[in-house]
């Protein structure tokens, strides 16, 4: 069995495929649909995070960030913190 990620950081905007269509096809797949994903994203305005939200994703963590705090708002996000 192939082992699969505990949660997917995608970048809002990427070279050749954005975010979005990268998260319809990881949704599409039985494979990968279930796992939780986060968007990084430079945009900030709540009506974008708002938007973000009801495609399905867990969260939205803005850039620039902090690396030394990502690990930790990403357990926060999805609810790891005990």
């Amino acid at each position: 069995e192939v082992e699969q990620p505990d949660a997917i950081l995608l970048d809002v905007m990427m070279p050749e495929i954005d975010g979005f269509s990268t998260l319809k096809q990881l949704r599409a797949n039985q494979a990968t649909q279930q796992i939780p994903v986060i968007f990084l994203t430079a945009k900030v305005a709540s009506e974008d995070r708002h938007q973000f939200l009801q495609l399905g994703i867990n969260g939205v963590i803005t850039k620039p960030f902090d690396p030394m705090s990502l690990a930790t708002e990403v357990e926060t996000i999805l609810g790891w913190v005990p």
